[in-house]
């Protein structure tokens, strides 16, 4: 029977354990390599996509964890290779599509957009927005119009039983299971004795409050997240250090807290 592990790792990844511009996390080596020496456990909780978390799932080495895809939508089981089989993002899609036109005009989301623009507003190269762009429960996208219109777009979404979520770079729209949600099961069926997240953007608050240990790396790129409840007592705390390199410096430094690399 496996033991179950010292720590629980939640991550999120643009803007936390990838760097927002090149999309790499060489900064982040030490601790990756380290929560393995010390039989940690590491899920990625992004709104990436099947396609794209399988792929950086297997470039990190953690494939024998699940991970949690699309905002929370779904799950990744271990070791899968497949994007869920689900008609989600269909039905999903056609609630958007009947929308009435001045709501849904100024949202383009990924379905809307070629691979080539996918690839343009994201940074990506053509693979890997090819990948992005295979959903199976959420449509990521940008909102173009009004701040009072999106908020009229977002209660239209809401009585289809649709969320809309913010994330480091896009409004994602799903039928509102979180991160944390998602966390909550995981959790439990880990049975790990402290669990740490680590996140960004809005969409990964719940997340951070529901860790026993949460970390809001620094993303120049964005306005930082508001003052949230344990802050100052050392459950919550901040990095100064951007993306990787600042999830490199929390995860060693609450290693040393826990006096977990003594076994």
């Amino acid at each position: 029977m496996n033991m179950p592990p010292s720590l629980l790792v939640f991550t999120d990844l643009d803007g936390t354990l990838l760097s927002h511009t090149s999309y790499r996390w060489d900064a982040a080596t030490q601790a990756l390599d380290t929560l393995r020496d010390i039989g940690a456990a590491l899920v990625i909780a992004s709104s990436k996509s099947a396609p794209e978390i399988i792929e950086i799932r297997a470039q990190l080495g953690w494939t024998s964890c699940p991970a949690i895809i699309e905002n929370g939508a779904g799950i990744l089981p271990p070791e899968s290779t497949d994007t869920p089989n689900t008609d989600t993002y269909v039905r999903l899609r056609r609630v958007l599509d009947s929308l009435p036109a001045d709501l849904r005009d100024p949202f383009c989301g990924f379905g809307d957009m070629t691979v080539a623009q996918i690839a343009h507003i994201t940074g990506l190269s053509h693979s890997g927005a090819s990948n992005a762009a295979e959903r199976a429960f959420s449509e990521p996208g940008i909102w173009s119009g009004s701040a009072q219109l999106r908020t009229t777009f977002i209660d239209a979404l809401h009585n289809h039983g649709i969320h809309a979520r913010e994330g480091g770079r896009f409004l994602t729209l799903s039928y509102g299971r979180t991160k944390a949600d998602q966390m909550a099961a995981l959790t439990e069926g880990f049975g790990a004795r402290h669990t740490l997240a680590l996140g960004d953007a809005p969409n990964d608050i719940e997340m951070l409050q529901a860790a026993d240990f949460g970390v809001i790396v620094a993303n120049p790129h964005r306005n930082p997240l508001p003052p949230m409840p344990g802050e100052g007592t050392g459950r919550i705390t901040r990095t100064t250090l951007a993306g990787p390199a600042g999830w490199n410096t929390a995860v060693l430094d609450l290693i040393a807290r826990l006096n977990l690399n003594k076994g």
